[in-house]
């Protein structure tokens, strides 16, 4: 019973602790999943739209490159970066077969653009990462496509279109036909707005290669006090501080190195996501630090029980040694020698059952297997020696109170 015991308080722990190293990692990609935490805008637009917070693109006077964009996966945090996209806001008249010319809202980027790296790597990035959350009905377009586009619910509803539909898009300088590959509803501005190659949307305002701003989604770690110190003024760290927060996947930092590489760039976090990640990943890590303390709590309080029972009906043995010359320590030490051993028998076993729950967790939870850290084994090995000795203090104490005339005589 008592390598039951231990085996299932060890086996809690070890999934739990499992997760909980794994998690950030986790749980990053599945909040990624709804959207950027960094946005990149040209420096004059950025300084302006946040002096007057107005969002749009009539009155945008500079612009990104967007051969530039390819810099972003250079960074030091380059594989932290997940998926990217440019966006080029400007307003075009719509005509539809189905209804008349409409001022639209046109917004011009990558949907899946496949990258040529400077490494000779290969990424595909692109809207239909950034936003996997969207309802669309239809296809996302091909690179290959320059007139494929994705139209918002409300549009379609007004200009009466749907998938496979054909429709063109002009301004003074251009006009484009276009072919409704997918509707997307979202609920939001989305809605009323019309997606295209940014090809499309730089020739309707006579800008070539031009890009409005980017929208990063990177894996992060939790912001802390030096973090918010860097987010706050990054010269003011010290050179200690500065290299543990330059290389510390902070979205402060991926932001200011993504400043560094593209040119007339300011590069600023979405504090509300970033911060409600952080703020997930703190509750569901303290929430599997407390399932692995009450486990093992549970573990001492179980084997405390089971060791004392055992104790007690072995008294005459022990009170026979005592009776021969045993000392108090020697008699204690054979009995904790015995618990540790099985204590660590039983710890072995929920170690290796504790790794194939948090696979089976992962598999469950997040779709994928847990990583094992080797951290783990030895936390586990220390919280067992700790449990199996707190358990044993009430059985000890209990030889120590022994008197071996009295258990002879059967007292």
């Amino acid at each position: 019973m008592i390598v039951l015991t231990v085996a299932l308080g060890a086996s809690v722990a070890t999934s739990m602790l499992s997760v909980m190293f794994d998690i950030g990692d986790k749980v990053n990609k599945e909040l990624k999943a709804y959207g950027a935490n960094i946005v990149v805008r040209p420096k004059g637009a950025a300084v302006v739209q946040d002096l007057y917070h107005f969002q749009g693109s009539k009155e945008q006077q500079s612009y990104l490159k967007e051969d530039e964009l390819k810099k972003i996966k250079t960074i030091f945090w380059t594989y932290n970066i997940t998926d990217f996209a440019p966006l080029l806001n400007t307003e075009a008249e719509l005509n539809a077969a189905g209804a008349g010319p409409e001022k639209t809202r046109i917004v011009g980027t990558w949907f899946k653009h496949e990258l040529n790296l400077p490494a000779q790597d290969t990424v595909v990035t692109g809207l239909a990462n950034l936003r996997g959350w969207w309802t669309l009905q239809g296809d996302w377009p091909k690179d290959a496509d320059p007139k494929g586009a994705v139209v918002g619910q409300g549009v379609a509803d007004k200009q009466k279109l749907k998938v496979g539909d054909t429709f063109t898009v002009g301004s003074d300088k251009h006009r484009q036909e276009l072919a409704v590959k997918g509707i997307v509803s979202t609920g939001g501005e989305e809605d009323n707005q019309v997606f295209t190659q940014i090809g499309v949307a730089q020739n309707l305002i006579d800008r070539p290669g031009a890009v409005g701003q980017i929208e990063v989604s990177a894996l992060t770690t939790p912001d802390n006090e030096l973090a918010r110190k860097a987010a706050k003024n990054p010269n003011s760290l010290s050179i200690s501080e500065r290299e543990t927060w330059y290389c510390t996947a902070y979205v402060s930092s991926i932001a200011y190195q993504i400043e560094e590489t593209i040119s007339d760039a300011v590069a600023r976090p979405v504090r509300q996501v970033s911060e409600s990640e952080g703020a997930i990943l703190e509750k569901t890590q303290l929430l599997m630090v407390l399932t692995t303390l009450l486990s093992m709590a549970g573990s001492a309080l179980a084997i405390a029980n089971l060791v004392t029972a055992n104790v007690m009906e072995r008294a005459r043995e022990s009170g026979l040694l005592k009776a021969v010359g045993g000392r108090d320590v020697s008699v204690a030490g054979l009995i904790l020698t015995e618990i540790v051993i099985i204590g660590c028998v039983g710890g072995l076993i929920g170690y290796v059952a504790g790794i194939g729950l948090a696979q089976l967790i992962g598999y469950m939870v997040f779709g994928s297997g847990i990583s094992v850290v080797p951290a783990v084994a030895g936390i586990v090995a220390a919280l067992v020696i700790v449990v199996v000795l707190l358990g044993s203090i009430p059985a000890i104490r209990f030889l120590l109170r022994l008197r071996p005339a009295e258990v002879l005589h059967g007292r």
